[in-house]
């Protein structure tokens, strides 16, 4: 049986989303797998300290960041950071000669870097190094400066990007972003419209979700699906807004059925993130986007501005607009988005890419 150890990081959820979804794909198809974070196996309270002020400077301080990615791309950081991660090399070290794994595969940046210090000549890795690419159209160059025998990139724009600046055409393999298997089958029906069905998925700005979901209720028709995770303290605000509106919206907390809440709404709100553009690509959602971090996220809206199936709406009343604009004249724009996101659509990614990764041809090199 194949073994395919899977590292990830905890900054930013696209990460771990792709190594869940490649995950359940390499289980499906037979392997051994295993998804592990080096970062919060070895870095303990730090990481997490870490871990968190990373999430709440791109939400609170995006030009900070922009400033922060934009210096990450032009200075070899990944190497630079070498000598400080020697606990966390020793410990990929330890795995890798425990579990003796076919294949390694790295969806965070920075396990390129432990891998090619470990093995500075690839010819003499016991094991195949795959790197799963889980931006679009704005690579930093943190991505691509080391070794990989592949870059997994998740769509044809990116991939022209990575060649761009000197990535090999064929260590470059355009398969999709590793959704969960479940979008590739027993797809739900999405409804006909109206009304149209609306997701909000709040995982930033929550300051002012409560207003855009009072302003959201003031189309008509609409369906209001909101999303709110663990934060009851958020469910109620949405409860209360709901309330002053007089209109009924379904509220879900944390929950494992965001593929089918997807694929049976016509259009999600929410932040560009990688994991959720590409899960709104295998939806075939078209998607308004509430906040797109400088940076790496930058390159996620492009994609969908490109292909004309979102838009970015930064205010509760540009929300509304573009919603009532979209479902006008029996919803005529939204149909033409619809179709736009369909073609962009990958939904069997995650089963594509594990197949490569088991296949001959990636485990030869």
């Amino acid at each position: 049986m194949s073994k395919v150890l899977l590292l990830t990081a905890g900054y930013g959820e696209g990460h771990n989303a792709a190594a869940r979804g490649l995950h359940a794909a390499l289980i499906e198809a037979g392997a051994e797998a295993e998804i592990v974070d080096l970062f919060a196996l070895t870095g303990g309270a730090f990481y997490e300290k870490t871990r968190r002020g990373y999430i709440d400077l791109i939400n609170r301080a995006p030009k900070i960041w922009a400033a922060a990615y934009a210096l990450i791309d032009k200075v070899p950081v990944g190497a630079l950071s070498m000598p400080f991660l020697g606990k966390m090399r020793r410990a990929l070290a330890a795995m890798i000669a425990e579990k003796k794994p076919s294949a390694v595969v790295s969806v965070y940046p920075s396990y390129g870097y432990l891998v090619e210090r470990l093995y500075p000549d690839p010819a003499s890795r016991p094991f195949a190094f795959h790197t799963i690419v889980t931006d679009s159209i704005t690579i930093n160059s943190i991505w691509h400066r080391c070794w990989s025998d592949t870059f997994l990139v998740p769509n044809d724009e990116t991939a022209a990007v990575m060649m761009r600046v000197g990535v090999p055409e064929k260590r470059v393999r355009v398969l999709g972003f590793p959704v969960p298997p479940r979008f590739a089958r027993d797809r739900p029906a999405r409804p006909d419209c109206p009304p149209p069905r609306v997701l909000y998925m709040i995982n930033a700005g929550k300051e002012q979700a409560p207003s855009i979901v009072e302003r959201l209720l003031r189309v008509d028709p609409l369906h209001l699906t909101v999303t709110v995770g663990r934060d009851e303290e958020l469910r109620a605000r949405v409860e209360e807004a709901a309330a002053r509106a007089g209109r009924p919206v379904e509220i879900h907390g944390w929950t494992k059925q965001m593929p089918e809440l997807l694929m049976t709404h016509h259009v999600l709100i929410g932040k560009a993130g990688g994991a959720t553009v590409q899960e709104c690509t295998a939806a075939c959602t078209p998607m308004l986007m509430t906040q797109v971090v400088p940076g790496q996220e930058e390159g996620n809206a492009e994609l969908l501005f490109q292909n004309k199936c979102g838009a970015l709406c930064p205010t509760p009343d540009a929300l509304a607009r573009k919603i009532e604009q979209l479902f006008a004249d029996g919803a005529a724009e939204w149909r033409v988005w619809e179709q736009n996101i369909t073609r962009l659509s990958r939904p069997d990614a995650a089963s594509q890419i594990a197949r490569f990764i088991l296949s001959a041809e990636s485990q030869n090199r």
